[in-house]
């Protein structure tokens, strides 16, 4: 519980300050000087950098999805199961904040995935009651995606569905 919070509030403040800097605020939380985005965007036509952690985050949340994949396409993913995996979501998005190193216009274009991922996952663990769980392993789905376009990740290679 205090680690899902941390992280919901980690992925706040990094939104925050992100809105702060775009109005000429110094640095925010990791040290990037983030630009306001709303949407996604290439890099100049090309892929953002990644870095490690934040590739081994990403293969982590895909490995987890993946496997649940069927069971959830046959609608036999039990509460517990969506919880679980909303869980590891949450953990694996902690750790990209936590050991985030990428330069500032990559970093905002993260953030909009990672609050993508973090409202999946919400969704998964019941969480917005009138929510289906199965909508938020599909938003968590998409934002994998997601990564995939934008993000330079050689070995990443988003879900089939």
């Amino acid at each position: 519980m205090k680690r899902k919070l941390l992280t919901a509030l980690g992925v706040i403040s990094l939104t925050l300050a992100g809105s702060a800097l775009a109005g000429g605020n110094a640095a925010h939380d990791h040290g990037h000087a983030a630009a306001e985005t709303t949407r996604l965007e290439l890099n100049a036509g090309k892929k953002w950098e990644t870095d490690a952690a934040l590739r081994k985050a990403m293969e982590s949340i895909r490995q987890t999805m993946a496997a649940s994949l069927h069971d959830i396409h046959e609608n036999r993913l039990s509460a517990a199961a969506y919880g679980k995996l909303a869980h590891k979501v949450e953990g694996e998005v902690g750790q990209i904040v936590a050991n985030c190193k990428l330069e500032p216009r990559a970093d905002a274009q993260l953030h909009l995935i990672a609050a993508e991922l973090l409202d999946g996952a919400e969704q998964m663990a019941g969480k917005p009651k009138q929510a289906k769980r199965m909508n938020g392993a599909v938003k968590v789905v998409g934002a994998l995606e997601k990564y995939s376009t934008y993000f330079d990740d050689p070995g990443f290679k988003p879900i089939p569905h």
